[in-house]
């Protein structure tokens, strides 16, 4: 085998071969960030707006330093792939008895996808440049958007999310970190202009200034990584959106560039595109496991994800899913009991009003107790 030594022709090379592997967008880039990235990550650490996301904290020197994550590293391969939706992911919130699941999550889980291929172009790079690297999803402590941005890929658009000229909003990312000097890309500059679509669209207005987001308040956020009882005020912004949330990356203007993803692997199951709440709240563990069978969506447990689907249900308004709901008023998981108390205040307070004293008088767990609360509820 040939062993390639120019640096340009290296960078050739890869691309050529990251491309023939089935990545979309390849760009190159430094190993290392501008002084603004790492000041605008402990700026949101700082003010807490990582919510419950300590390990963003505790890796914090390795996420704002790929040289700190890896002392060798001197290059990243920025790697994209295409998972653009063929139906609007908007069209969906308007049917209320219906959950939403982020584009991301309704086929197999990326992760597994991306890494496969980037360690195939890994083994490649390794085999014929004799370099040294590591791969990278976003699994580990890697600044993967600000990397596009400075390897050309694309740019961070004001609502914190890659926005590509070629693939709107839509591109999965992974990284290779070189131990050699390659000549970079040209970055990508920002193409937002006026617009701020994506921030007005926000049911719960995560953004507190453009290029800003509070975790805290984002729809993402609460129905994947935040663990307990979702805050009451945010609830009925949440509409029907069971796992993650959309709206700010479908309305980018940018989308019309888009196109729907050609891997097979990606593109979204049936019974992920619209499932009935109501066949979503019977679920317990194993048929959770078994429905969400190497989906992403796997990763949060059942007791989580039954908790957003009751408060989707409370959201819906549709009476008809009572039944679902009282089902669940005596689970084992607290969470979950109290997301069936409240969805049940919503639908319907005179049974609310009913179950109450039995459900006070055997509960323990406070932030269940807090369900029942009566002065809230009249």
């Amino acid at each position: 085998m040939t062993v390639i030594h120019d640096p340009a022709a290296i960078r050739d090379a890869i691309r050529a071969k990251a491309l023939a592997a089935g990545f979309d967008a390849v760009g190159f880039a430094p190993a290392n960030l501008t002084e603004e990235t790492r000041r605008h990550l402990a700026e949101f650490l700082a003010d807490g707006r990582h919510g419950d996301m300590g390990w963003m904290v505790e890796k914090a020197d390795r996420r704002g330093d790929p040289q700190t994550l890896w002392p060798a590293a001197r290059s990243v391969v920025v790697l994209g792939m295409n998972y653009g939706p063929d139906l609007d992911p908007l069209a969906l919130i308007e049917k209320k008895e219906r959950g939403a699941i982020s584009v991301y999550a309704r086929h197999r889980d990326y992760h597994d996808l991306v890494k496969k291929r980037l360690k195939e172009v890994g083994r490649w790079i390794a085999e014929t440049c004799k370099i040294e690297i590591k791969v990278f999803v976003d699994t580990a402590p890697v600044m993967e958007k600000p990397l596009a941005m400075q390897g050309g890929i694309g740019w961070q658009g004001k609502h914190t999310n890659l926005v590509s000229r070629s693939f709107g909003s839509w591109l999965f990312l992974g990284e290779i970190y070189l131990a050699l000097d390659l000549p970079p890309d040209r970055g990508e500059v920002d193409h937002c202009g006026a617009c701020r679509r994506c921030l007005d669209i926000c049911p719960t207005a995560a953004f507190p200034a453009p290029y800003q987001l509070d975790a805290r308040r984002c729809i993402s956020y609460l129905t994947i990584e935040h663990a307990g009882p979702i805050p009451r005020d945010l609830r009925p912004l949440m509409g029907n959106r069971i796992y993650g949330c959309d709206d700010c990356l479908s309305v980018c203007p940018w989308n019309k560039f888009a196109q729907a993803t050609a891997h097979a692997p990606l593109m979204a199951r049936p019974d992920l595109l619209a499932p009935h709440l109501a066949d979503l709240a019977r679920f317990d563990d194993a048929a959770f496991r078994a429905f969400f069978s190497g989906s992403p969506v796997k990763r949060i447990g059942r007791d989580r994800f039954t908790r957003n689907v009751l408060i989707a249900i409370g959201n819906s308004g549709q009476r008809e899913l009572l039944p679902a709901v009282a089902s669940l008023l005596n689970d084992p998981a607290p969470v979950v009991r109290g997301a069936a108390a409240w969805a049940l205040s919503r639908l319907d307070m005179e049974t609310w009003q009913q179950h109450r004293r039995a459900a006070m008088q055997g509960e323990k767990d406070p932030d269940v107790r807090a369900e029942w609360q009566l002065p809230e509820r009249l």
